[in-house]
């Protein structure tokens, strides 16, 4: 009797290692979706794996990329200006950032055209954002502060998406 207990508590403990490992899988995105670039330095490579050539370095934490592609670990990602290529999963970070693209624009006190203007931002310039809704994201800048800006005017985030 304890030799079949002991077979069946094994049993057990291999399904639900089996199941531990799987959910993983199971929990993965579907592209397309943002995320942004976790290490200070992040090679971009032609292909999914360490035998493919680099193609680009990126030497700027918290730059938004958009997945567009997975591959077991590799992620293939396009960054703002259009460049894709297959970046290891562990370089990426699910925190959400965006790109001022275009012109200047203004971080406002309310999501409203109308709202005081706490801060303007300059092309190129990357934050958080969070709050999206309605056309606006809550869009902050590391020792600067924060705003609303228009959905439309930053690259990290499409058009009428919702981000918490």
């Amino acid at each position: 009797m304890d030799r079949k207990r002991v077979r069946f508590g094994t049993w057990m403990a291999m399904i639900a290692l089996a199941v531990g490992l799987a959910l993983p899988a199971w929990a993965q995105r579907k592209p397309p979706y943002y995320v942004s670039i976790k290490a200070s330095k992040a090679l971009l490579r032609t292909g999914p794996g360490r035998n493919y050539p680099g193609s680009w370095l990126y030497q700027r934490r918290a730059l938004p990329v958009k997945v567009v592609d997975v591959y077991g670990e590799w992620r293939k990602i396009e960054d703002p200006d259009g460049t894709q290529g297959w970046m290891l999963r562990v370089l990426l970070d699910e925190a959400r950032t965006a790109m001022v693209r275009g012109t200047i624009i203004e971080m406002r006190s309310t999501p409203s055209p109308d709202g005081h203007v706490n801060w303007r931002a300059a092309p190129g310039v990357v934050g958080r954002i969070s709050k999206c809704s309605s056309g606006w994201c809550w869009f902050e800048v590391e020792g600067r502060g924060g705003g609303y800006v228009e959905q439309s005017r930053v690259w990290g985030v499409d058009p009428g998406e919702a981000v918490d």
